[in-house]
């Protein structure tokens, strides 16, 4: 009996091996996770490098936007010649540069517009003055906030009105 209560129980063991193990699967997937990303950081950096230069490489495209008839003698409408599949490279990746620009520059566009319309949510002195008058009365009235319903109903009807004038703007 002595040599008995002096063993642990074999499940106890057991829990801990099955804790060691699961902390080493845990560190080795996120090794693994690690490792994996980093590799994608490196050939994502490696593509916008490479992507990077390409741009640099072409020729700037603002001349032929304002005057596309212009062109230079590299660029050639007659058919075969070493520099031809060169310059239609060349005009590939202008026409390329020039799409994700004009995209770009669109996309910086609507966020102009969508930070527009929250400042002048932010700026409506009715909606300040109605929220100050809710945040008011519900400091005085600390133990009885179902006092404040005036104010309330006040400042949802400059939020509606607000929204209202907000979809006017979007859908008109």
């Amino acid at each position: 009996m002595g040599q008995n209560s002096s063993k642990p129980p074999p499940s106890s063991t057991q829990h801990v091996f099955k804790s060691t193990r699961a902390k080493d699967l845990e560190l080795h997937i996120q090794r693994r996770v690690h490792s994996e990303l980093a590799r994608l950081d490196a050939e994502h950096s490696k593509r916008l490098a490479e992507l990077k230069e390409q741009i640099s490489a072409a020729p700037d495209s603002t001349t032929e936007s304002i005057h596309p008839d212009a062109r230079t003698p590299d660029q050639s409408t007659s058919p075969g010649g070493p520099d031809h599949k060169a310059a239609a490279q060349g005009d590939k990746l202008r026409e390329l540069s020039r799409a994700s620009v004009q995209k770009e520059i669109e996309m910086l566009q609507d966020k102009l517009k969508r930070r527009r319309l929250k400042e002048e949510v932010v700026k409506d002195k009715a909606v300040e003055k109605a929220k100050g008058e809710v945040v008011n009365c519900l400091r005085v009235n600390d133990r009885r906030p179902l006092d404040c319903w005036r104010e309330v109903e006040a400042f949802k009807e400059e939020v509606g009105r607000l929204e209202r004038e907000f979809l006017g703007k979007i859908m008109g």
